[in-house]
């Protein structure tokens, strides 16, 4: 159930901030490409591949504007890939609220990269 409520939550959140379309939107980079930034090698993250793309999204926009290195950037979106592979994929419910809790942690930081960049996101 509490996983149920992160997500929930998470898509709130992602809810509040726009983010293009898995395939890219004017402007924008596709999921693919953004992954591609970093490795060559994609992941498939089923579901929740746009909440990943949205949370990638906001730190790529971070990095575009020199919040974030590359070097950053790269490390987020590593961790993320991993995690979702040992968690996030998995079919039993106590490890993919692991992956529910730490996704939802990192949604939070890379919008708030984006918001120290991004003027629309701040509060006034």
């Amino acid at each position: 159930m509490r996983g149920l409520l992160m997500i929930g939550a998470a898509a709130l959140l992602a809810g509040c901030v726009s983010s293009p379309s898995l395939s890219g939107t004017r402007g924008a980079p596709s999921f693919v490409s953004l992954q591609q930034m970093c490795s060559a090698q994609t992941v498939d993250y089923g579901n929740d591949a746009q909440g990943v793309y949205a949370a990638m999204f906001d730190a790529y926009v971070a990095n575009r504007h020199g919040k974030l290195s590359k070097d950053d950037f790269c490390a987020f979106q590593t961790s993320i890939a991993q995690r979702y592979t040992s968690q996030g994929a998995s079919s039993d419910p106590q490890i993919r609220n692991q992956w529910v809790t730490f996704f939802t942690d990192q949604r939070a930081r890379a919008l708030s990269w984006r918001a120290a960049v991004d003027p629309t996101l701040r509060n006034g």
